[in-house]
């Protein structure tokens, strides 16, 4: 400064001389000012904070420790103090002021752009770390905050390389609008849509949803700003932009993973010609089930009394009400289902017939399994199946299949014991 300047010129050196080497004497002195700061605050400050984080209970710390926030920060002590002393130091050279300054101030925008992109890292995964993170993820709106971070850095940086002020850059974004979409269309459509979905709560991480246009089906593994990652079953990743699940729609499984409860949608094809009335035989038989002993005595019952009122000949099963086997093995599927442990009674609970049809007449399963998980729901319904399977000829009912190979030869072979002789004659 000025008074080092005189005592050196009382010291015998011209008034330049003087100048220059007071000048050279507070360049040296601000670099070891700064290095002294730059040693205090990242040595001994700087250690205390990490030694501090550790101790606390709360995670926040710990990953803006992480992310290096306070390493960041800690680098802009140094610059903020050179650029406080630059007018002290450079007093005899005001024109050089201004280039430091701008110099100062970029590498302080830079390591402020990054500190905010940690700490906005940090703060996403200390939100993750809490259940509300499934049902509204937070990762868009963070990755549009960076966006707007580091465009706002490079605007600044921009501003003061071209010795203008960063407002001018900011009020000329207007008739730059066209190209802001154009370049950011993407983002702009990912982020209106991310506000949809986390708005309207139609997609959370973990939910199973089924997309085919993208050959999508499984669990949402990760909601960005642009894209949608799921995570099929088979393992392979499909990629989805967000606006797509807006724009074209998709299943989310959600709903029946809340319910505790999934459907079971299964078909047995019953061979028409199996079907007939129940007689004595029949009826002794089916009373010894115990899941439908009960019904038996009550239909039973209500037939014998509607019939007796009826005036028609009851030798003639046609006439009047009866029972028939197919009816009677609704009604054990029916009773079945209720008993059964796994299947929701509490839900909907059909057993129906669907069209009759070359195939046969199908019976219609429509119940609600309890275990959500894929494994045990697949065995749930086999199980089920398998039992209905084997005492469908209990009640003398028959599955339709159509002919196979070893059907037709078994046909061959019986028309091949046939004698001549067995032929009926014309």
């Amino acid at each position: 400064m000025k008074p080092v300047s005189y005592y050196l010129q009382e010291q015998g050196f011209s008034a330049l001389h003087a100048e220059q080497l007071a000048t050279l004497i507070l360049v040296a002195s601000a670099i070891v000012l700064v290095v002294v700061a730059e040693i205090v605050t990242k040595k001994i400050l700087l250690k205390a904070v990490s030694v501090l984080t550790r101790k606390t209970s709360s995670s926040l710390d710990d990953l803006l420790l992480k992310y290096s926030v306070f390493r960041r920060v800690a680098h802009m002590v140094p610059p903020v103090l050179l650029y406080n002393i630059s007018h002290a130091v450079l007093i005899f050279y005001p024109d050089l002021i201004p280039p430091v300054q701008t110099v100062i101030t970029i590498y302080l925008t830079v390591i402020a752009v990054f500190a905010i992109l940690g700490a906005l890292d940090a703060l996403l995964d200390f939100y993750n770390e809490h259940p509300a993170s499934a049902r509204l993820p937070l990762k868009s709106f963070v990755q549009v905050l960076k966006t707007i971070v580091v465009s706002s850095g490079a605007i600044i940086v921009i501003a003061k390389l071209l010795g203008t002020s960063p407002v001018v850059f900011f009020s000329g974004l207007g008739a730059f609008t066209a190209v802001i979409i154009l370049i950011f269309k993407d983002s702009i459509l990912g982020f209106v849509a991310g506000l949809q979905l986390t708005t309207n709560n139609l997609v959370q991480t973990g939910d199973w949803i089924e997309m085919p246009k993208y050959g999508a089906d499984g669990e949402i593994t990760d909601i960005s700003l642009v894209t949608v990652s799921v995570q099929n079953w088979d393992k392979t990743i499909t990629v989805i932009p967000a606006y797509a699940l807006i724009s074209e729609g998709f299943k989310n499984w959600r709903g029946m993973s809340e319910s505790g409860a999934r459907r079971i949608t299964r078909s047995i094809t019953i061979d028409m010609r199996s079907v007939r009335f129940c007689d004595d035989a029949m009826l002794e038989k089916m009373r010894g089930i115990t899941l439908i002993r009960d019904y038996l005595e009550a239909k039973t019952r209500e037939l014998d009394e509607y019939n007796r009122k009826q005036p028609f000949y009851a030798s003639v099963p046609v006439n009047g009400r009866r029972l028939t086997n197919i009816g009677t093995f609704r009604a054990y599927v029916v009773a079945y289902l209720r008993s059964h442990p796994k299947i929701n009674s509490d839900m909907t609970l059909l057993v129906r017939h669907l069209q009759p049809a070359e195939n046969g007449l199908p019976i219609q399963l429509y119940v609600f399994c309890n275990d959500v998980v894929w494994a045990h729901y697949e065995d749930v319904q086999a199980d089920i199946m398998d039992h209905l399977l084997a005492v469908l000829p209990f009640f003398d009912l028959r599955v339709f299949q159509s002919p196979s190979g070893a059907d037709i030869s078994e046909a061959v072979r019986n028309l091949g014991r046939i004698r001549v002789d067995d032929v009926p004659k014309p």
